[in-house]
């Protein structure tokens, strides 16, 4: 047999794999020839051009021109060269050796990468305002079309400007917070002076602030803004721009060094600015754009006199009687057909010189209380069969929390016995809400939140009656507008929406890219009703008496956060108007919902350790009414159907297959309990309790008549004590 030639085995290879590679060359080759042809071209008016970016409301009237604010154009003669250097340093050290891509810093980002250290970007200055000028600057938006063409377009710039015009149109381009755009704007509105008149650190932290300019924002971000400003003069330092003894003198300098007052330049009314930021924040996460450096217009799903409504009831006595000017509520109104934001606000008395503050709104560092037991307990129970009925009967007595001695309280120290889940809500007591939430389990009950948009890193039997968490990440826990979502689904009959606030981005390019409502099934028709008959009876007979609007059908549920015992002690020590005060709490929550609108409020002050004291308890539900009143005229009201599976016994629903039970047992519980006999569902295996005992409906005693507060006690309240 003749032996095979190897030599012309491996030429046949050889030749193989150059074709492979001639024809992977071409391929590539064209698609960057397609990319290039196809990238936007360079024009004067495009390098120089107000970015400016409309917003619209929901009947697509314009609420806010972005960028069209006055802006000062710095000649290439105004720019001092100490901030040339600044900008150079921190963003592109190799500026004046490259030609608009660096293929040395490029290299050595990627190796740089791979061994997991630290070094700038590969994108030059060049590209960079390129980003800022045609596309998104968003890292999630960076495709290989848009690197190719960004090279290409930062490689015609250097051939058609020279560098000093290069970086005057950046200086002159970038956003720098607060509606200013261009530094020489940021010199004047901050400082009061023209560029050549900025010391070092005030140069340096202007050169230092495009990157982030809302998180390096000297008046409402000072830490954040001093630590860039010091990483652009060490860069500087490096570099050798500045001496070891200027750069030692300027990181001493505080960051306010001649910062004057912000005066008002918004281009929208102070009402729209919570809302509008988280716009901004959607857009972002949804396109990559960026509204304040990015032309491009968008569709909200604000009701613009719904949230000068708000605003009103925030920031006057017309509708609530506030107790002092610094006390402070945040809401959310969610539309429940859709999950569209019609109205946010996040705080009362908002400085109008600050843009795209905090939103409390959204925040979720405040305890949203016995708000948290229709989803966390209730509703978990309901739709994986753990009650079959709002009848079915739970035992309010002496108890722990599962697997520990550490007891459940109820805010009045008493317990009521035997009463039906109907009552358990009304009255928000919460032993019977954690062992509601024993019964259907810590991961059942998890996974439940996790479809109303809540999570909690680890859920606790302590979250049957509170959203305190131990994670600061507003990712966890429970913030106005999660709550509102949540309630939601029980008033559209069980589906989940997540919110939303934007629903159509036009681009500069004409294209447009519309965003539909994000709605799945989370629960049963019935569990749904049942729910929202339970909570009906809160605005009826329960501590919710004062959000009721007459004529108006609505269900919801109060909420109230307790101090521990040592934080009580300092309070009562520190505040002399806390021991005159029946009720000192830090936060007092209401959320509730009609046919049309869910809302949750939020009550407070900004320092947690400032309390709402008894005059403070009734605003959440104030707000809450006058907002609903508005919403909702009562001569258009509608009510809730009942569905198919949910039958109607008296006062009391069951789920089909389960019926009354009338039973009669004296009640040995230490609260006076009605004689009257109390139907419970036939099937009573899936109870917690298992007891036929009659429900206490409305006991005699003060702590739990149709008017009293659900409400920690004021001196010593157990930690775990929640409504």
């Amino acid at each position: 047999m003749k032996k095979p030639n190897l030599k012309k085995i491996w030429v046949v290879f050889a030749n193989i794999a150059l074709a492979s590679f001639i024809c992977l060359f071409i391929a590539v080759l064209s698609l960057v020839i397609y990319y290039v042809k196809s990238a936007p071209t360079l024009t004067e008016e495009a390098l120089t051009a107000t970015v400016s970016s409309k917003i619209y409301d929901k009947d697509n009237n314009l609420i806010a021109d972005l960028g069209s604010e006055k802006r000062s154009n710095a000649k290439t003669s105004e720019i001092p060269k100490d901030l040339v250097n600044a900008i150079v340093a921190i963003e592109d050290r190799r500026f004046f050796d490259h030609r608009g891509i660096d293929v040395i810093r490029i290299a050595g980002s990627f190796i740089n990468n791979l061994k997991g250290g630290h070094l700038q970007g590969g994108s030059t200055l060049d590209q960079q305002f390129i980003k800022l000028t045609y596309f998104s600057t968003s890292s999630h938006d960076q495709t290989i079309k848009r690197k190719i063409q960004e090279a290409w377009l930062a490689l015609q710039l250097e051939r058609r400007n020279t560098k000093q015009e290069i970086l005057t149109y950046y200086i002159n381009k970038v956003f720098m917070a607060n509606g200013n755009y261009g530094m020489k704007t940021a010199a004047k509105a901050y400082y009061g002076k023209e560029l050549k008149d900025l010391t070092l650190p005030q140069l340096a932290l202007l050169a230092g602030m495009p990157q982030a300019p809302n998180q390096y924002d000297p008046y409402t971000q000072p830490e954040a803004a001093k630590y860039r400003r010091d990483l652009v003069l060490q860069q500087m330092l490096e570099e050798k721009y500045i001496s070891q003894e200027q750069y030692e003198g300027a990181v001493l300098t505080e960051i306010t060094d001649g910062l004057q007052p912000l005066s008002n330049t918004s281009a929208y009314p102070p009402h729209m600015d919570n809302y509008l930021k988280e716009v901004f924040e959607e857009v972002e996460a949804k396109t990559g754009y960026n509204l304040l450096t990015t032309g491009i217009d968008v569709y909200t799903n604000v009701d613009v006199n719904a949230q000068k409504q708000l605003w009103d009831i925030y920031n006057s006595d017309t509708y609530v009687s506030y107790p002092d000017e610094h006390f402070q509520v945040a809401s959310t109104v969610v539309d429940v057909s859709n999950g569209h934001v019609i109205a946010q606000l996040g705080s009362r008395n908002q400085a109008s010189n600050v843009s795209f503050g905090t939103n409390q709104a959204v925040e979720t560092n405040r305890d949203f209380g016995s708000t948290m037991k229709p989803i966390t307990d209730y509703a978990p129970a309901l739709e994986y069969g753990v009650y079959k009925s709002t009848a079915d009967l739970i035992v309010d007595a002496p108890y722990n929390y599962p697997a520990s001695n550490t007891p459940v309280y109820n805010w009045d120290r008493t317990y009521y016995g035997s009463m039906t889940l109907k009552a358990a809500i009304q009255y928000s007591r919460n032993v019977p809400a954690v062992k509601t939430l024993e019964a259907v389990g810590l991961e059942k009950a998890h996974k439940f939140l996790n479809s109303l948009g809540i999570s909690y890193p680890e859920l606790l039997y302590s979250n049957s009656i509170s959203s305190n968490t131990t994670d600061a990440s507003s990712k966890y826990g429970a913030s106005s507008e999660k709550m509102a979502a949540a309630y939601a689904a029980f008033a559209n009959g069980g589906t989940y929406y997540k919110p939303q606030y934007v629903n159509k981005v036009v681009f500069s390019d004409g294209s447009t890219k519309e965003f539909a409502p994000e709605g799945s099934r989370v629960m049963t028709p019935e569990t749904a009703y049942m729910m929202t008959d339970m909570m009906k009876s809160v605005l009826t007979y329960g501590n919710g008496l004062n959000a009721a609007v007459p004529g108006l059908p609505q269900a919801g549920k109060t909420g109230t956060a307790n101090y521990t015992d040592a934080e009580m002690e300092t309070i009562l020590a520190n505040n002399e108007a806390a021991n005159y005060s029946s009720l000192v709490v830090p936060d007092e929550n209401f959320v509730g919902y009609t046919t049309r609108y869910a809302m949750a409020v939020w009550t407070g002050y900004t320092n947690r350790q400032t309390p709402v004291l008894d005059n403070g308890i009734p605003i959440a539900t104030d707000v809450y009414r006058s907002m609903m009143a508005y919403l909702n005229p009562v001569d258009t009201a509608t009510d809730w159907e009942m569905p198919s599976g949910v039958n109607l016994y008296g006062s009391y629903l069951y789920l089909d297959g389960s019926y009354p039970q009338y039973t009669y047992t004296p009640s040995t519980n230490t609260t006076p309990s009605s004689s009257t006999p109390v139907p419970s569902s036939s099937d009573t295996s899936s109870s917690t309790t298992g007891t036929t005992e009659p429900a206490v409906e409305q006991p005699q005693t003060s702590a739990s008549s149709s008017t009293a507060q659900e409400q920690p006690a004021p001196i010593n309240p157990a930690p775990s004590s929640s409504q």
